[in-house]
């Protein structure tokens, strides 16, 4: 128990999923829930400052450690075999467990990075009609011919670099970049990164399966991001074809202060308002 939320955890197929639920916001009950998915490596708990945003916008709020970051297990080994398939399985568990909070109240999965990927795979491969929208802050498809000017020459041996020592070591170790990872989540990572599509997953052709994804998608990048610049979630938002998607870039004059790839958890609280502007344009149950 944090001053802040309730640590809880879910079992799911020989792995614990963390879970922080933060007190319910003040005013009516029954207010819309957001279970948020970090980016790879980052634990739940650096969103402590974009969940006091998101209450103060008057949404209740669950961040979710993913499969082996902080409170999640299991750690990153060579023994792990876990990929993008069960990350978003990770997902479908969560929500059944926090069911008896959910039911009858709008809720969206927010995704951050990693965590947006694995939210959007959750809906395009499992129970869609679990989630009412989809908000992707600072998510792209990191494929390296998406990058503005030269970056993508620099992208393409980086990303395809670090899948090889995963490869090596049955692990990626985590240097300088993403945490410590099971080989199969970075597998999965860098395909998107060399070809600009979803892998198939489990025999499931995500790809196609994410066309055909419907529910409503918020879709924010951030200036200043040095991993998903506005144009690799430009290229993301392209596969939505049958999702409505409201695209909003979040601006250094927008949020009063700095930003980039993890910094805008900082600078919030206007992105909390327009999260709860998305909120409240979604059909209730």
């Amino acid at each position: 128990m944090s001053g802040e939320y309730t640590q809880e955890f879910v079992d799911v197929d020989g792995a614990r999923i963390g879970v922080q639920v933060y007190p319910e916001p003040d005013g009516p009950p029954g207010a819309p829930v957001v279970v948020l998915w970090p980016a790879m490596g980052v634990r739940a708990r650096y969103y402590r400052p974009f969940a006091a945003a998101l209450r103060g916008a008057g949404l209740a709020v669950v961040v979710v450690d993913l499969r082996g970051t902080g409170e999640s297990t299991p750690a990153p080994a060579r023994t792990c075999r876990y990929g993008y398939p069960e990350l978003a399985v990770d997902v479908g568990a969560v929500l059944d467990a926090l069911k008896p909070r959910l039911d009858g109240r709008t809720r969206l999965l927010l995704g951050h990075s990693l965590g947006g990927q694995v939210a959007l795979l959750h809906q395009a491969l499992h129970d869609a009609d679990a989630v009412d929208g989809l908000a992707l802050v600072a998510v792209g498809l990191p494929w390296w011919r998406g990058y503005p000017g030269l970056r993508g020459w620099g992208v393409l041996p980086y990303t395809q670099g670090i899948a090889a020592v995963a490869r090596l070591f049955g692990v990626w170790p985590g240097w300088g970049f993403g945490g410590r990872q099971a080989c199969g989540v970075i597998r999965d990572w860098a395909y998107t990164a060399r070809t600009g599509r979803f892998p198939v997953l489990d025999g499931v052709d995500a790809e196609a399966a994410v066309r055909r994804v419907r529910t409503p998608v918020l879709a924010v990048s951030v200036d200043d991001d040095q991993y998903t610049p506005h144009e690799t979630l430009d290229h993301l938002c392209g596969k939505l074809t049958a999702a409505p998607v409201t695209r909003h870039r979040y601006t250094v004059a927008e949020a009063g202060g700095p930003l980039d790839h993890f910094t805008w958890v900082r600078a919030a609280i206007p992105l909390a308002a327009r999260v709860a502007a998305f909120a409240a344009t979604l059909p209730r149950r």
